[in-house]
């Protein structure tokens, strides 16, 4: 088993800088996106990542859950499992992203 460091390179293929472009395109201008972070994640049957963005933006976050979740993402190899919005300090929020390799 390979343990995750954060000094170690995300796994061959692994899509989050496509995933970080895609989530920007998406939320368009009214959203900044700041700093995002990866994290390897795996169950008994799947293997994936936790993608966590750090946004600033005043959007209502069940509304922008539900439009992230209804999202056509184009991640070759990969599949987007789970969208969770988690409520952050003032006017911040966290987006996860939970992809598993295809």
């Amino acid at each position: 088993m390979i343990r995750w460091s954060p000094a170690t390179p995300a796994r061959p293929g692994c899509p989050h800088r496509r995933l970080t472009r895609l989530l920007a395109a998406e939320l368009g201008g009214g959203i900044a996106i700041g700093a995002s972070t990866l994290r390897p994640w795996a169950s008994a049957n799947f293997v994936g990542a936790r993608h966590l963005f750090a946004c600033a933006g005043n959007e209502a976050a069940k509304a922008l859950q539900e439009r992230l979740i209804a999202t056509e993402w184009r991640l070759p190899g990969h599949i987007v499992a789970d969208v969770a919005i988690e409520p952050g300090d003032g006017a911040g929020f966290t987006i996860e992203i939970l992809t598993v390799e295809d």
